[in-house]
Formats: structure tokens, C-alpha cells, sequence
């Protein structure tokens, strides 16, 4: 099979996959057996005024010797050989009498991940979820965006498939690690779209993934797991070798001696427990800002040019960055969601927290994004140490929900009206998207002045890069503080477990290790392999065997 990188093909060419390939290696049409999508991604750049294309990395198999092609092609340095991925086998084995099953803490990507790779392999893990299975959750999430109450323990952050369920969905990564295969594949067969496997860019959306992780689920448990909802892991004790039993809701006990910690970047009362236990954490950076809104159709414009609209093309996305010239303090646009709304991602009474969500088909005809500014351990140190960062959050949020009326709606404001000193404005480019509502008011009374001020250099530094970003009608949304961990737990970076405290694996999000879905659910991958290679001494061997 030959390997063909960086085919680039006009989007809107009416020309087949397999014409077009036949003419780049030089065979006929017929020649083509098959052909294989690797990877597709859009370029809009128009170089030269050339159109908008795809650009493909093809695996090809002919009816002709490949070899002779391959040869004869030797210079090209887009064809070659395609590698053979390897697929991880995992060796399985049964439990022993009076063996201790593994526990993972959390069933977002990490935990679930870990969970599905212990139960491929045979170990039987008990899985412990805080919130409740995804259809409950759902219901309950419904109610609270609706002007209902808000339940702390089953809501966007808690609960079966993690933070992550109530997103855009999106499933790429900054590295190339041979695992996410395993991630996509897991995905895939749970039910998401085949496409996923070669989009340079997937998302599967909240509407499938609500259905998928509950399959994986469902497959954890098929190979022997077991899944327990509103099971909230209150303690962890400690014995001479290291963990040694895990508290459940503040009754029950589980002996173990291996506990995978997917707990989610907002599980503060869970950091505040490994704190006292002297478990090793480290204060990190992380982000914190507003949510912006503009319509799809005009990011779609700015992006696409006259090809906007066009059913060919995925609707469009941006990622920006910026850096202040005197303070070197950084802004950027995260978890850009085309065609999707802004909803409320609290899980603490007297807090609003703000997220980014989209369907499968992104069809909402409004986008939104995070706009974050670095926050630095020297910023929040006072707060209180390690745990700063978690308490300048809770001050963040508590005053947004003030901010915005004491009831759970979000404090609005115009660009222009931020940007000017001005507040109260209500002429808003487009519609809020958030629920349960919006409150028009000052942004600067809920965000630390470093903030505001990094935010009022951003904008427009943004404004020039697309024209119209920052419009002064443009609505923002506050407070987006969720988007990654205040805090790492330590781990040894051979074993991957928690520093002094041999058999706890911190891992994904909530431990400072991961930023997403794909890298979360790969974390949680190694750390159940890491273990499983301290159970078996030829484990490495026999999953190259397999």
C-alpha cells in the first residue's frame, strides 16, 4: 500500500478521489483498488489567488505491483510506503481469588479510558462517578438551564462522561501519540462518526456523545467492570505500602491497592482533601476570561470568503492569539464552537461558570469562544498557596453571581461598553445564547484588573486580525473559569504515580496532565497500562506478541 502526503485537491472539484490519485502516481483509473483516507483538513489560505482545499494524506492500494510504482516514484517525497500501525493488544487475565480490584475515581475521558483499558485486560475495576448516569444528568441539566435548581454533585462538570459530555466535542490534540488511535477507534465503535478517524479537526458534539459514553460504559461493564453513580470517593487510606482502601460517600469501603484519579478540574473539595492528606501538589497556571458571540454566517465570510455557505465546506473556526507588549501576559481564544451556544457550567451554589457547547451539526447559526488570559501562580498566591488558583475561582464566580442577580444568570456586556467604561447596554449584535439568562452589567466588577486589562489589549489586536471582532456590539459572557486545572498533583514520571503515595495515579485534567478530551482519555490509557506493567513482569512483551 503506498502512502500519498499532502494531496491537495480544490474543494469543489466534481473529479473522484480515485481520478484524481490515478493522475498524481501516473496509473489508470482502474488501476486503483482502493483508497483509504488518512487524514483530511481544509485550507483556506487561498495562495495566489488559488481556491480552498482539502488537503489529504492517502493510503492506496493497486491492482498493479506497488513496487514497480514505488520505484519508479523513489524522488517524490509525498509517496511512499505506508507504515503498518500497530494496534495495542492488551494480554488478559482473570482475577485471583481475594485479588483486589483496581478503582477509578471520575468516569470523564481519563477515568473512563483507564476503565475500559483495566477491563480489556481483564482486571474487573470499579468505577466511582460522583454524578449520575448521562441521561439523569442530562434531565437535570435541562432543569437548571431552564430556571430550575442546580444539583452540585450531577451537572456540566459531574457526572457519566465528564465535563467534556457538555462541550463542542472536539477530539484534537497537540501530539500525535500513537494511543489516540486507540481513543478514536474506542469512540468509532461506540458509535461516533467514522470521520473522526482522518478529520484534522473532529468533534462529535454533545448530542452523539451523550449516547457514546454511555456505550463505553456499557462495554466496561460487558468485559467484567463495574460503573457505580453518585459515588463520590470522600477519603483514601493510606497503608504501608501505600493506598490501601478508598472512602465512598462517607460510608462504605473498598480495599485496593491501585486508585486511577480522574477527578476533573472542578472537583475542589476532592483537592482540598488530598491537600490535608499531604498528598504532593504543585500551585500551575491556568486561563480565565468571558465567553464571545458572533454570528456563524459572518465568521463563515471572514474565513471562506465568497465560498461561504457552501454545503462542501465545514462551517468555519478561528484561534487567536496575543501577547501584552509591557506585561508579557498572554490572551488567547479557546474551545472555539461553531454553530453552537453558550451554557452554564456551574457545580457550586453561588458561582457562575460559564462553557462553550455544540451539536453534531453545529447548525446553531451563532459562534462562541473562550477569551482567556494566563494566570500566573505569583497572581493568586495570596489566595492561599497551592490551592490559590481553585479560591481565586470561587471569588470569580461568586461575584459574577452576584454580578449578574443572585440567580444563576450571567453578567453581559457589550465590547464596545467594555472597552469605553460604559455598562447597561442591551442593543447586542445577536441574542445571548446563555441560559438561564443573561443580566446586563459591568464585567470588570467580577474579573481581577489584570484580567480586564490584558482583555482591553486583546480585543482589539483581534479586531485586526478579523475585521469585526471586536464590534462594539459584540456580547461577552462572563465568567469562562474552567478551563483547565489551578493545580497539578505530582506523579513520577516512570510510574505515573502520585509522589510518595506508590499505587494513587493522578491522571488527565483534573491532575494538571491533560487539555481535552483526547489527551485526558490518552493519559488515562498510560496510567492503566503503567500499572498493569507493575502487575506483570512480561506485559510489554506480550502486548507486542499480540
Amino acid at each position: 500500500m503506498l502512502r500519498i502526503h499532502q494531496f491537495a485537491v480544490p474543494f469543489h472539484t466534481e473529479r473522484s478521489l480515485a481520478q484524481l490519485v490515478a493522475e498524481r502516481i501516473s496509473v489508470r483509473e482502474e488501476q486503483v483498488a482502493a483508497i483509504h483516507i488518512v487524514r483530511k483538513a481544509v485550507d483556506a489560505r487561498r495562495y495566489h489567488g488559488a481556491p480552498i482545499l482539502f488537503v489529504y494524506d492517502l493510503d492506496v492500494s493497486l491492482h498493479v505491483p506497488e513496487k514497480k510504482v514505488l520505484s519508479r516514484l523513489r524522488h517524490d517525497k509525498h509517496v511512499s510506503k505506508a507504515p503498518v500501525e500497530a494496534v495495542l493488544q492488551l494480554p488478559k487475565c482473570s482475577l485471583s481469588p481475594g485479588e483486589k480490584r483496581p478503582v477509578v475515581v471520575g468516569f470523564g475521558p481519563a477515568g473512563m479510558f483507564a476503565a475500559l483499558t483495566l477491563a480489556k485486560a481483564g482486571r474487573q475495576p470499579i468505577v466511582l462517578e460522583r454524578g449520575e448516569d448521562v441521561d439523569t444528568r442530562h434531565q437535570k441539566i435541562q432543569t437548571f438551564w431552564h430556571g430550575g435548581a442546580l444539583d452540585t454533585e450531577s451537572n456540566v462538570q459531574f457526572g457519566e462522561g465528564g465535563a467534556g459530555t457538555f462541550s463542542d466535542g472536539k477530539l484534537t490534540a497537540r501530539h500525535g501519540d500513537p494511543l489516540m488511535r486507540e481513543v478514536l477507534d474506542a469512540f468509532v465503535q461506540a458509535g461516533a462518526p467514522e470521520e473522526i478517524r482522518y478529520l484534522r479537526k473532529p468533534h462529535i458534539g454533545t448530542d452523539l456523545l451523550r449516547g457514546i459514553v454511555k456505550n463505553i460504559r456499557m462495554e466496561i461493564q460487558r468485559l467484567g467492570g463495574e460503573v457505580r453513580f453518585s459515588a463520590k470517593a470522600t477519603d483514601f487510606e493510606m497503608g504501608g505500602a501505600g493506598i490501601s482502601a478508598v472512602r465512598v460517600n462517607g460510608e462504605q469501603r473498598l480495599e485496593t491497592d491501585a486508585v486511577f484519579l480522574g477527578i476533573g478540574h472542578s472537583a475542589r473539595d476532592t483537592y482540598r482533601m488530598l491537600y490535608e492528606k499531604g498528598i504532593a501538589m504543585e500551585a500551575k497556571a491556568f486561563a480565565m476570561g468571558v465567553r464571545i458571540e458572533h454570528p456563524q454566517e459572518w465568521i463563515d465570510r471572514r474565513q471562506y470568503g465568497e465560498d461561504a455557505g457552501s454545503p462542501l465546506l465545514p462551517v468555519a473556526d478561528y484561534a487567536l492569539t496575543y501577547q501584552d507588549p509591557v506585561t508579557r501576559r498572554g490572551a488567547y481564544t479557546f474551545c472555539m464552537c461553531p454553530g453552537g451556544q453558550v451554557v452554564a457550567a456551574a457545580s457550586q451554589s453561588g458561582g457562575v461558570v460559564t462553557n462553550g457547547m455544540s451539536n453534531y451539526r453545529r447548525d446553531s447559526g451563532i459562534a462562541n469562544s473562550a477569551v482567556l488570559v494566563q494566570v500566573r501562580p505569583e497572581d493568586y498566591h495570596a489566595y492561599g498557596g497551592v490551592l490559590g488558583g481553585m479560591l481565586l475561582q470561587e471569588k470569580i464566580e461568586h461575584l459574577a453571581f452576584l454580578v449578574g442577580g443572585g440567580d444563576y444568570r450571567a453578567p453581559v456586556q457589550k465590547v464596545g461598553d467594555f472597552l469605553q467604561g460604559r455598562s447597561g447596554s442591551t442593543d447586542f449584535l445577536l441574542k445571548p445564547t446563555y441560559e438561564p439568562g443573561v443580566r446586563a452589567a459591568d464585567l470588570h466588577a467580577c474579573l481581577p484588573d489584570f484580567l480586564t486589562d490584558t482583555l482591553a489589549g486583546a480585543l482589539p489586536f483581534f479586531d485586526r486580525k478579523i475585521p469585526g471582532f471586536a464590534d462594539p456590539r459584540v456580547v461577552m459572557t462572563g465568567v469562562e473559569s474552567r478551563s483547565s486545572a489551578p493545580c497539578r498533583i505530582l506523579r513520577s514520571r516512570e510510574t505515573m504515580e502520585a509522589v510518595r503515595t506508590p499505587g494513587l495515579y493522578p491522571m488527565g485534567e483534573g491532575a494538571g496532565y491533560a487539555g481535552g478530551i483526547m489527551s485526558a482519555a490518552v493519559d488515562g490509557i498510560k496510567a492503566a497500562l503503567s500499572w498493569l506493567r507493575s502487575q506483570e513482569p512480561d506485559f510489554d512483551k506480550k502486548v507486542e506478541k499480540g
